[in-house]
């Protein structure tokens, strides 16, 4: 099991957004979903992809002649310019660059190589009640890594957390459930057109893997991304409470305000940026979010 490989995009040491205590976050690429507010893009596709960071770039040209399918070009009024469609990955622009402005997005991993980083920090995870959080991109669509990489933690008497978003199969849960401690669970919106819409995925997978996993008795903290113009309106915000309030009264939810911390990464992968200049949402928006919850009973912490 410590040689079964995922696909990772980053081990983020000393965290404490993504679960109790101090803890380190495994990203893993790839997800199901395709939310247009998403700050990792790069967690997005279930492949490596190459980044090009404008910031680190002095211009040198030494990408541009590396490349063996010309897809890197140089426009003075532009830039370094990537083509995707014949970008091969290959890695050889990467091999030359020296300021690292050109850079991989995901590498594969295995378990034991995974288990050497996280584990330097068992102290803090052991006098803060921390431990580790396997998050994405979506941890659900590498299920055999994540099982893996959650028992061995398991083993190492690690607290271990799942961040996901509940879509997948119920085989894919059973699989790994059996090794999580806590689970944060996003729920985007109580209507499944409107989920769709927005995510590419309907909704209806992911409230029953919310009962299912409720009915378990694995903790789980709800967390909802506050999205102007999709979710934020009171009507939907009420069916919401109403739903968790039903499956886990008293439970805790997290209100993610939106927020465009993420929207240079857009550039670096040569994305648009979809939600364009979308501002977060006001305190008042977020305040009535947070009431509607806590008359369902439910604690509401307004993160970010």
């Amino acid at each position: 099991m410590d040689d079964v490989k995922g696909l990772v995009f980053n081990i983020q040491r000393y965290s404490i957004d993504d679960g109790p205590g101090i803890r380190s976050t495994v990203f893993l690429k790839g997800c199901p979903l395709s939310c247009p507010w998403c700050s990792n893009p790069e967690s997005q596709s279930g492949v490596p992809e190459l980044f090009h960071r404008d910031i680190n770039c002095v211009q040198c040209g030494r990408c541009v002649a590396a490349c063996p399918q010309q897809a890197i070009s140089f426009k003075e009024e532009k830039g370094i310019r990537i083509d995707r469609e014949k970008c091969l990955v290959c890695g050889q622009c990467v091999s030359e660059c020296t300021r690292n402005a050109v850079h991989f997005m995901g590498e594969e991993k295995t378990v034991s190589e995974i288990l050497k980083v996280v584990l330097r920090d068992r102290v803090y995870y052991e006098s803060s009640d921390g431990g580790i959080t396997v998050s994405g991109g979506e941890a659900l669509a590498q299920p055999e890594f994540t099982a893996a990489l959650l028992k061995a933690l398991r083993e190492e008497g690690i607290h271990t957390c799942l961040d996901t978003t509940g879509y997948a199969t119920r085989d894919v849960l059973d699989m790994i459930l059996p090794y999580v401690s806590l689970v944060y669970f996003d729920i985007k919106h109580m209507d499944s057109e409107t989920h769709k819409r927005a995510t590419g995925v309907p909704n209806e997978p992911i409230l029953d893997n919310f009962r299912y996993i409720a009915g378990l008795g694995i903790p789980i903290t709800v967390r909802v991304p506050f999205i102007p113009g999709f979710n934020d309106d009171d009507e939907n915000i009420e069916k919401t409470a109403e739903f968790v309030s039903a499956v886990l009264p008293g439970n805790e939810v997290g209100l993610l305000p939106y927020h465009r911390y993420g929207m240079g990464k857009y550039d670096e992968l040569d994305r648009e940026y979809v939600m364009g200049d979308m501002d977060a949402p006001d305190a008042g928006s977020t305040e009535r979010a947070k009431a509607i919850f806590e008359k369902h009973g439910l604690k509401c912490i307004v993160k970010g």
